[in-house]
């Protein structure tokens, strides 16, 4: 059974405030807090966006939304949006989640045909009394409130899924986000979309899109829009999001887990470590060389990041602007 970490349980397994507390307090600067923490290294175009509906007065989750669609109009990014790689049926299927510490919350799953799944679930959680609408329902919702229908399948994605389907062997692979051409955070260099957004007073909101695994079965869903796996955030204690091999983080209620250790009192760096810890125990030989990551930001503006292997990145911008890369520490080694 999976439970939540207490402060008794942390201190048991070493893992105090005191110990990640470098880590994660090394980002909080009061005359330049950070405001946007976002997964992979394409999250600073994300972050960029975001930052740029903020200061020109655009709400938290405002802010996401835009974050959000950057990824989502790219055509080149194949596990988000417009050209994503499609299921092992050749259909291009969008799931996302958007949420504030209020628990204002809205989520989309196994949408065609949208290219801004974020879009979709923002007027999940405006326009309905639902959080989550799935397939046509959530399609019909955003037809309904004038989006437009696109053909989500590049000649790209198309052809990559015609050369897959030759072998049809399915396998995850590790870090695939940043081991595409190009050099890091460029158009060629992305994942699924995890964002994060913290105000001056310390309220949160958050956003999540994906296209999932690429050459899934059809219908499959991961983490990625359901609140406590790929997104969570709690007034007055932060918030997290995920990355890697859903299922793995599906299993744990990954980012639900998270900041409950960061209610138990672990900064963020430590509690990201104990859900990745977490998974290595339960799970053991059933995940090698596969990847998991955790990104997390306290409504004190501390960032944690922390993953089973080596090679997850992320972007951390400031009000001023100012944006890092930043490689994730890891179980398995170095950075």
């Amino acid at each position: 059974m999976t439970t939540a970490v207490t402060r008794r349980t942390a201190m048991a397994i070493g893992l105090t405030s005191a110990t990640f507390a470098g880590a994660s307090s090394a980002f909080v600067r009061g005359s330049d807090p950070v405001a946007l923490v976002s997964t992979w290294d394409f999250g600073a175009a994300a972050n960029a966006a975001a930052l740029a509906r903020l200061n020109a007065g655009g709400s938290l989750i405002d802010a996401v939304e835009a974050g959000a669609r950057v990824p989502e109009a790219d055509p080149t990014n194949h596990s988000v949006g417009l050209g994503g790689y499609p299921d092992r049926d050749g259909r291009v299927t969008l799931d996302a989640v958007i949420m504030d510490d209020a628990g204002h919350i809205g989520a989309v799953a196994a949408l065609e045909d949208i290219i801004h799944a974020i879009s979709v679930a923002r007027l999940v959680m405006e326009k309905t009394p639902h959080t989550m609408l799935v397939g046509e329902g959530a399609r019909r919702l955003a037809i309904e409130h004038g989006m437009k229908t696109a053909k989500l399948l590049t000649p790209e994605a198309e052809k990559a899924w015609r050369a897959w389907l030759k072998t049809a062997q399915y396998k995850p692979q590790a870090n695939i986000e940043n081991q595409l051409p190009g050099p890091p955070g460029s158009a060629l260099n992305h994942d699924t979309l995890g964002l994060l957004a913290r105000s001056a007073d310390g309220r949160m909101a958050g956003a999540c899109t994906t296209s999932g695994m690429a050459y899934k079965m059809h219908g499959r869903v991961g983490d990625s829009p359901f609140a406590g796996h790929g997104l969570y955030v709690e007034r007055g204690i932060g918030g997290a999001t995920s990355t890697g091999v859903g299922e793995e983080v599906t299993r744990i209620v990954g980012t639900a887990r998270v900041v409950a250790s960061m209610r138990a009192g672990l900064p963020p760096q430590a509690a990201c470590r104990e859900a990745v810890e977490h998974i290595a125990r339960l799970r053991g030989d059933a995940i090698r060389e596969m990847q998991v990551g955790f990104l997390a930001l306290s409504a004190a503006g501390e960032v944690g990041a922390f993953a089973l292997l080596p090679g997850f990145t992320y972007a951390v911008t400031r009000l001023s602007g100012e944006t890092q890369l930043l490689p994730s520490d890891s179980l398995a080694g170095a950075r």
